[in-house]
């Protein structure tokens, strides 16, 4: 796992999982979570469920490294959509109109019925003209579901 943290980070999550797990191994879905959480990470249930599943039930500190690797690739999502935002943003203002917000939408990837762009607008209070900070959006869009579990 060395290949994909910096010995800081590997330091940071040894320290981070020693602190919390019970006899050098992770046991439950509480443990898991308030660990990746401490760690500024934002691990679903569900997300947290399954990678205790995949490793039998328990993680050892080098399971847990594993874990980590996979979450860190998950949630840089947010980090490369708001990349492309700002290489689109030739005057650096961090804002983008919402007919153009809406066009991007309902045109490019996968692309959203005008119905889902007016759920997701609302849901985000969106307003119908203007202009959108993109930095706030992605934030919204990419943010965890709850879990009511």
């Amino acid at each position: 796992m060395a290949r994909f943290f910096n010995q800081d980070d590997i330091d940071e999550f040894r320290e981070c999982f020693h602190l919390y797990a019970r006899q050098k191994q992770v046991r439950s879905v509480d443990e898991l979570a308030t660990i990746m959480r401490s760690l500024r990470l934002s691990p679903t249930s569900t997300e947290l469920r399954r990678y205790l599943k995949q490793k039998g039930g328990q993680l050892s500190f080098p399971d847990f490294l594993e874990v980590m690797h996979e979450h860190t690739e998950r949630e840089k999502v947010p980090g490369d959509i708001l990349r492309a935002f700002e290489q689109q943003d030739a005057r650096g203002t961090g804002h983008i109109s919402v007919k153009e917000l809406r066009w991007l939408l309902t045109s490019w990837g996968d692309r959203l019925s005008k119905q889902e762009v007016d759920r997701v607008f609302r849901e985000a209070k969106i307003p119908s003209s203007g202009t959108v900070k993109y930095e706030d959006f992605v934030k919204i869009m990419c943010a965890p579901l709850p879990d009511y579990n």
